[in-house]
């Protein structure tokens, strides 16, 4: 039987794939899903993250294969993605898990953000899973256990993070967050940023603490791409374990009654 699955998603720039991947395969595996975003508008694609041309600037290689971009802009034109609700209204009572999405609009709506950190506590709470991948994972960073001294809810675990290596950084780097498919009612926002806002990876590795361990593999690719599951976490590198982290999810899900 499919399980009910909240999905977060950020309003102001998802890496396409961060968030196709998991959702058609969540969806083929027939599980429930209820999509979420911080203001309850369509999730809409960075527009660097569905071009098939776009070369990432730091590995230096085409990061959308163009059967991707298609379905990228099938979802984002047609009506599946309209329902979201807002990460406010969303109750974990109702759902069986809880999955984030990365994109770098990620850091500005998701990671520090208290409705999504009252989310991921109850999940926690009720034993439920929890997914991230990419830049969402610091979601899990900031989210602080009140009953475990405050410390982060990774605290002792496995976890995948987004290698220091990969990140957008650079002496004048002026990074823009262009959406495809933006409209007047659902735009993107115009804050400049000089390449990604934190080392995710440095975060992660002080986050799990000294009984745990960060998994930043900077070789992960589409052939062997890094997830990591620790209960109740599944976590994932980047856009190149889109996939495997989604099918990671449906795996676990499977094994739980």
């Amino acid at each position: 039987m499919g399980k009910k699955i909240l999905i977060l998603a950020t309003n102001y720039g998802t890496w396409g794939e961060e968030l196709q991947a998991p959702w058609d395969i969540l969806k083929k595996a027939g599980h429930n899903l209820t999509l979420a975003t911080p203001l309850g508008k369509k999730p809409l694609p960075l527009a660097v993250s569905c071009d098939p041309d776009f070369v990432d600037p730091i590995i230096n290689f085409k990061t959308n294969p163009p059967e991707v971009c298609k379905r990228i802009k099938e979802l984002t034109d047609g009506k599946e993605w309209d329902s979201s609700i807002t990460f406010k209204a969303a109750k974990m009572a109702d759902y069986d898990a809880i999955v984030l999405t990365g994109g770098l609009g990620a850091m500005i709506d998701i990671c520090n953000n208290y409705n999504v950190h009252k989310l991921l506590l109850d999940a926690l709470e009720q034993d439920k899973l929890i997914g991230a991948l990419c830049y969402a994972v610091s979601a899990l960073v900031f989210c602080r256990n009140p009953q475990n001294d405050y410390k982060s809810v990774i605290y002792g675990k496995t976890v995948v993070a987004h290698p220091h290596s990969w990140d957008f950084y650079g002496r004048d780097w002026d990074f823009t967050y262009d959406l495809y498919g933006a409209t007047p009612d659902n735009k993107a926002t115009d804050v400049h940023t000089p390449g990604f806002l934190w080392p995710v990876e440095h975060l992660v590795r002080d986050a799990v603490g000294p009984n745990g361990k960060c998994i930043a593999n900077f070789r992960a690719n589409r052939e062997d791409p890094q997830v990591a599951f620790d209960w109740p976490f599944v976590t994932g590198t980047s856009v190149e374990s889109s996939i495997a982290y989604g099918n990671k999810i449906a795996e676990v899900l499977a094994s739980r009654k």
